[in-house]
């Protein structure tokens, strides 16, 4: 039987709430990803501080809403709570391939820091054509081997294309899969594949088809 693993998202609105919920995900899971733009920014500080034991099991994600996230200050503001995220030295802390092309300082103060930093690009409305994918993923390479590149699948099809990004991917620890009903199925197939994990929920779903915890463990072990 192989092994997988899966981290759960966590998407809470208040630091204690937060710690608790990621306390007893961890239980459950091999890791949690910690979406602290469901806190507001001023809250996030005192956030860092609960959770701090379990960071090297956390995926850090500060998402704007550009992104899909509900990060609503300055982008000025979400950079410097990236900043301090990083000097917590999460297992990964996620930042989209945008922000990273856009701020030269924001990558040079990761390198500086060690942080081992997921890059992360996602497109909500559709799966683009595979040089597209190719090129993108080429492009994201250079600023770390973890890459988590996240598509909407209008048919079966768009799933298999992201899928098919693993081909190519040996020194990578490439997280590829497609968001929505069709793509359900490639959150399962991408662990078969070498995803290092799949993103599952503790209940309902925190993005559009999802898996829950207790789901996967169904689908996988029998």
């Amino acid at each position: 039987m192989m092994t997988y693993k899966t981290c759960v998202t966590i998407a809470e609105k208040t630091p204690k709430k937060l710690s608790q919920t990621v306390k007893k995900a961890i239980k459950k899971s091999n890791y949690v990803e910690i979406r602290f733009d469901f806190l507001s920014p001023n809250q996030v500080p005192e956030a860092l501080e609960l959770v701090k034991r379990y960071l090297k099991k956390s995926v850090c994600t500060l998402r704007p809403k550009s992104e899909g996230g509900k990060f609503s200050g300055s982008e000025k503001e979400r950079l410097s709570i990236l900043k301090l995220i990083a000097e917590y030295n999460p297992y990964l802390l996620d930042v989209e391939f945008n922000t990273l092309k856009k701020n030269t300082k924001l990558v040079s103060y990761l390198r500086k820091t060690k942080t081992n930093l997921l890059v992360s690009w996602h497109d909500f409305t559709k799966t683009p054509n595979d040089s597209f994918l190719d090129k993108i993923l080429n492009q994201m390479k250079k600023f770390s081997k973890n890459i988590k590149i996240v598509t909407t699948a209008k048919s079966t099809n768009d799933s298999s294309r992201v899928l098919s990004l693993y081909s190519d991917s040996s020194k990578l620890n490439l997280i590829a899969f497609s968001m929505g009903g069709y793509g359900k199925i490639s959150r399962i197939l991408c662990l078969f594949l070498g995803s290092p994990y799949t993103y599952v929920s503790l209940g309902k779903a925190i993005a559009p088809g999802q898996f829950s915890l207790d789901e996967i463990r169904d689908i996988i072990q029998n």
